[in-house]
């Protein structure tokens, strides 16, 4: 199908470099490509592939728009709280580029829709924040045979690579299997720097223009990793597993919804918990209770509960002598994981009576103070 006036006028710096030109910008808009998971990653590969002219995106996300996203997911804006993404990045993406046909697919993946969600699309853009998503993707994409852009975050670092690619390794190929539940520390907690994602995410479209148009070397058997603090970028060489379960020689992967490995308060075990209601009318009617906050400085100053005190979860190990062994601890973080972890050591060095704060200063926002700053 050849350009229009208006797609060639839009496309002119493209059709100005050799490598690209009509040939090259005609197999963009003919191309098909899917993004699992429109958040930090798949905000910036969405906006970049839109503006360089791929013809069909496909947007598979299932949540809604909440304002923690906003800092770092540029396809939506402060008028879209509250909002299903895929709505918000439909919305966007035809603003960007009105001749992008997408494809939405309201619906977390699974090893039930995987296949048919996949299915017909060229390559694929690895969006998601977790690591069930991360191999059930791989794998489901091997079957097919189409390429993943992969990519993650984490705090200041990133890693860009394409797997499952003709003679390439898969993720499999590089991390067996996952991580055993309740072993990764929790995600949602864990942090990210603002502009990271969108420096990965445009990694990640870049890499798939490449595949597209069939120009450089992309990152087949080949991992990047980025600094941002450093603001440096090494590339190291992956091999492919001849034992690989999911693209070794003779080998069909089996579509398998793993656990989510990142940790969570039922992960800890050892102690007992309180609801902020009941932690409310124990000390309203003066019970002697020493109230820990487990979280970090900057937290503890943007909120507190009353008569707390505070001791970050890394210091707690050397501030054991501060706990009264026979008196009533309550211990709270943001969200009641890191608490969880801390009364398990209290409890581990013989301190009893402790209790874990269940949903931590948040759910006490919402159930006792909500003067309390949601962050």
């Amino acid at each position: 199908m050849a350009l229009t006036p208006a797609e060639l006028s839009r496309y002119s710096r493209h059709l100005m470099l050799p490598e690209i030109g009509v040939e090259g910008q005609n197999r963009l808009k003919n191309a098909r490509v899917v993004i699992v998971g429109a958040g930090g990653l798949g905000s910036p590969a969405a906006l970049y592939l839109a503006a360089a002219g791929v013809g069909t995106l496909g947007i598979v996300e299932f949540d809604a728009v909440d304002a923690s996203n906003l800092h770092r997911q540029l396809l939506y804006g402060t008028s879209d709280v509250g909002k299903p993404k895929l709505s918000a990045a439909r919305a966007r993406i035809h603003e960007t580029n009105p001749e992008v046909t997408v494809e939405s697919f309201d619906a977390r993946l699974s090893s039930a829709n995987a296949l048919d969600i996949l299915r017909g699309f060229d390559v694929v853009v690895d969006g998601t924040d977790n690591f069930p998503t991360r191999y059930l993707l791989n794998d489901a994409a091997v079957s097919l045979g189409i390429p993943v852009v992969f990519g993650s975050v984490h705090r200041f670092e990133g890693q860009v690579s394409v797997f499952g690619a003709p003679d390439g390794p898969c993720y499999r190929c590089l991390f067996r299997d996952p991580p055993p539940s309740g072993s990764v520390p929790n995600c949602a907690e864990a942090g990210v720097l603002g502009v990271l994602p969108g420096l990965v995410g445009m990694i990640q479209a870049t890499e798939v223009i490449k595949l597209v148009v069939g120009i450089g070397a992309p990152l087949i058997g080949r991992l990047l990793l980025v600094d941002a603090l450093a603001m440096s970028f090494r590339a190291i060489v992956l091999r492919r597993d001849a034992e690989c379960p999911a693209c070794g020689a003779g080998r069909s992967p089996v579509l398998t919804d793993y656990d989510q490995p990142c940790a969570t308060v039922e992960s800890f075990s050892a102690a007992g918990s309180i609801t902020p209601r009941e932690l409310a009318e124990r000390l309203d009617r003066g019970d002697v209770i020493d109230v820990v906050d487990v979280r970090e400085p900057y937290e503890w100053a943007i909120a507190q509960i009353p008569g707390a005190r505070l001791v970050p979860l890394d210091t707690i190990d050397r501030a054991l002598d501060s706990f009264d062994r026979d008196g009533r601890t309550v211990l709270y973080c943001k969200s009641g994981l890191r608490s969880a972890v801390a009364a398990e050591r209290l409890v581990a060095a013989g301190i009893g009576n402790v209790l874990n704060l269940s949903g931590g200063i948040m759910r006490w926002r919402e159930e006792v103070d909500p003067t309390v700053p949601q962050y």
